[in-house]
């Protein structure tokens, strides 16, 4: 049997085995060059789906987000609605330190860590969400890569005590001035004070 059918042959099983985990100094000569301060500014929307841990999609949603930075602190303002009609809010304060950036949100244990190289960030985080008058703690390890100067794809894998438990896929698209403008009131979480809302007296596991 000659190589090129040997190949042939294992391909399809090359393809089952797992890659390495990707670092995020992979993408150092990507382009375009992704900045928070740049792509998170002024008003966006964006559009996701959340998957069970076989792949199913269990939820769709749209967003509407409002950015802005001074300096190297941004502000990110941000209202989901859900496919089966339930809102959320969250506001994210990010700090920028070179190629690295930590943000803090009120449903966020701690705060996310990560770091920006080339077109894409990684960070990981600990979100709380509620479930069934509870709040599940999951560890979040979030992927941002930006498509063009407007266009940014976010994929999150979320574990609980290790295991998998869904992903998220998320597309955010900045809107030029004259679509921002044609957008309804943005109802900020920021200045009221609301991140989330979560069932009285939760109980975190």
């Amino acid at each position: 049997m000659n190589a090129t059918a040997l190949i042939t042959l294992a391909l399809p099983f090359l393809l089952l085995l797992p890659g390495c985990a990707s670092n995020v100094k992979d993408y150092e000569n990507e382009t375009p060059k992704l900045e928070l301060d740049q792509f998170f500014s002024g008003r966006l929307v964006a559009h996701g789906m959340v998957q069970n841990f076989s792949g199913k999609v269990t939820r769709r949603f749209t967003a509407d987000i409002v950015a802005n930075w001074q300096d190297n602190t941004g502000i990110l303002d941000e209202q989901f609605v859900f496919n089966d009609g339930e809102k959320q809010s969250r506001c994210w304060r990010l700090e920028k330190q070179g190629q690295r950036y930590t943000g803090f949100a009120g449903d966020v244990v701690g705060q996310a860590e990560g770091e920006a190289r080339g077109n894409a960030l990684n960070w990981q985080y600990t979100l709380q969400i509620p479930v069934n008058g509870k709040v599940w703690n999951i560890d979040l390890d979030d992927w941002l890569y930006l498509i063009d100067e407007n266009n940014l794809l976010n994929r999150t894998r979320m574990k609980k005590f290790g295991l998998p438990v869904g992903e998220l896929t998320l597309h955010i698209r900045k809107l030029n001035d004259a679509e921002a403008a044609a957008m309804p009131e943005h109802i900020s979480a920021c200045q009221e004070g609301v991140e989330i809302s979560q069932p009285d007296d939760p109980e975190v596991i």
